[in-house]
Order: C-alpha cells, then sequence, then structure tokens
C-alpha cells in the first residue's frame, strides 16, 4: 500500500491532521474556491484535489505519506500542469518531476496569497485551453474490417 490512510469523507480528512497544516490546509482551500468559486472539490489519493475540466491543483499535507516515510514537512500546494505555467521568478519546485510544480507551505506566514492567487488563475486559464483543445480534436472513426 502507498498510503498511510484511506478517507471515506472530506471531513475524516480534515480530522486526521495535526493542527498546524489543519490551519494552512483550511486557509489554502479559503483560497482555491476565492479564485475558482465554480471548482469542483474530491478526494483523490486521500488528499482534496480542485478541477474545472481537468485536475487543477491539489492540497498534500505532509502527514498524508506516499510511500512509507514524510518526504517533506508543511503543506504542499500543488499545481497539475505546472509545466505549462510561467514560473520567472521561480515560484514553484518540481524536483524530477515532469508536469506537477508544486510550493510547499511550513505556515501561514510563509504564504504570499497575491502570488500564489496569480499562479491559481494562471492555472484556470491552462485548464481552459486545455479543454478547448480536447474539444477540437477529431473523434477516431470506427475502424472498417475488410469481409
Amino acid at each position: 500500500m502507498m498510503q498511510n490512510v484511506s478517507f471515506k469523507s472530506f471531513e475524516e480528512f480534515l480530522d486526521f491532521l495535526p493542527e498546524d497544516e489543519l490551519k494552512v490546509t483550511e486557509f489554502l482551500r479559503k483560497i482555491v474556491f476565492e479564485c475558482i468559486p465554480d471548482a469542483t472539490e474530491k478526494l483523490a489519493y486521500n488528499v482534496p484535489y480542485y478541477k474545472r475540466h481537468k485536475n487543477i491543483c491539489f492540497i498534500w499535507p505532509a502527514s498524508i505519506l506516499w510511500g512509507k516515510k514524510k518526504t517533506y514537512s508543511g503543506v504542499r500546494f500543488g499545481f497539475v500542469s505546472g509545466h505549462l505555467l510561467p514560473d520567472e521568478p521561480g515560484f514553484l519546485e518540481k524536483g524530477d518531476r515532469k508536469f506537477v510544480y508544486w510550493k510547499d507551505f511550513g505556515n501561514l506566514k510563509e504564504i504570499n496569497v497575491e502570488l500564489l492567487k496569480a499562479y491559481i488563475y494562471e492555472a484556470v486559464l491552462v485548464d481552459q485551453k486545455l479543454a478547448k483543445k480536447s474539444l477540437k480534436k477529431p473523434k477516431k472513426s470506427p475502424v472498417k474490417r475488410k469481409e
């Protein structure tokens, strides 16, 4: 098993978090809904993901493990298509990932709200572009077999 938990509801997820991660998670969640009021929130991999057309971002507290040990502290705010976001200031981290980029926050003071909101708004634009592209793709016609 890759994870240390399995939540059936968002409330169960929040109840599991230590106080410091809970405060950061709830604050980040508030920012997401300010920026994307029509976002759908769902638990995937036992953490909240936010989407409109496709997954846009997620909030991953460090106490929700992926694997057997904790690899960072605080709360990770990730962008599913981070590789498509302009990141001139080098705000986001990518490690060895190709697509998902993120920023870790240890406490509320570390969150630059205006900068994070700018990235979220940019991620919404990327989501809209990706949705338009998938609409333009021609549907594959059924393969006709010769008899």
